[in-house]
């Protein structure tokens, strides 16, 4: 099946999308584990408080993840794959950037909690939305550009917190560029 000009081109611009979202999703999904002892330091806590509320704070981060992918999905299969694909990207970046002002350790939770609830929604609405974009033949080599792309958040986090050293500023990062991608 051949493709028109402005086709290809929507296509081309759908995996792009797809494939930075899940670059920052990895970002923000990581980012917690790398800089979780010194945030929580910050926030005045000691090495034994780090270790039991940097998992609370884990188990709130997943928490939101596993109603955001039901929610999500959901969601959708009734409004379309696009709608939610940037759905999700507004609701994480807004948290991510919110994440770099918080306080206290109850803020720090609730950032975590409303970021995992837009993290799932990103994933699952990207690979489905190419997967029925491309072609058969296509499709693997689509979801896997956006997964390649995706999982290289992983190692933008982890310098980007050892170049600034700043935690506070890997979180706003990561929401100034979810909110840079939907522009």
């Amino acid at each position: 099946v051949s493709m028109d000009k402005q086709s290809q081109k929507i296509l081309n611009y759908t995996i792009l999308v797809a494939a930075l979202g899940y670059f920052i999703d990895i970002y923000d999904l990581l980012l917690f584990g790398i800089i979780r002892m010194p945030s929580l330091k910050s926030l005045g806590l000691d090495e034994l408080h780090i270790k039991i509320v940097g998992e609370d704070i884990l188990m709130w981060q997943m928490i939101g993840l596993l109603i955001g992918g039901v929610v999500w999905g959901v969601m959708g299969d009734k409004k379309g794959r696009l709608s939610v694909l940037f759905g999700s990207i507004i609701l994480y970046s807004f948290a991510n950037f919110i994440t770099g002002y918080i306080q206290t350790v109850d803020q720090y939770a609730i950032c975590r909690f409303v970021a995992g609830l837009g993290l799932a929604g990103e994933l699952g609405a990207g690979i489905t939305l190419v997967s029925e974009l491309l072609p058969k033949e296509k499709r693997g080599i689509g979801t896997s550009l956006v997964a390649g792309i995706g999982l290289s958040g992983a190692v933008a986090a982890y310098f980007t917190f050892h170049i600034s050293g700043d935690w506070r500023l890997c979180y706003k990062i990561g929401g100034l560029l979810g909110i840079g991608l939907l522009f």
